[in-house]
């Protein structure tokens, strides 16, 4: 599983992937967590607000912080 954190590198997205990673860890199984960055990059998901999550390139969520619990839904 390939999680994607979408956003600049602000206090939120950083809040994210450490979210992102934890319910990673206790969903257990293989997993990626990556940090896109270029706005480019993150324009070409569609999202014009950050923080965003995709997952497996599919964008989940955006604009939104979400806790440990919310991620682990989504996985």
């Amino acid at each position: 599983m390939k999680i994607q954190i979408l956003g600049t590198g602000c206090q939120n997205c950083v809040k994210l992937a450490k979210n992102a990673e934890e319910a990673a860890k206790a969903k257990g199984g293989e997993y990626v967590v990556e940090k896109v960055t270029d706005i480019k990059q993150i324009m070409s998901y569609g999202v014009m607000q950050t923080p965003a999550l995709a997952i497996d390139g599919k964008v989940k969520s955006v604009g939104k912080m979400l806790t440990v619990e919310e991620i682990k839904k989504l996985l």
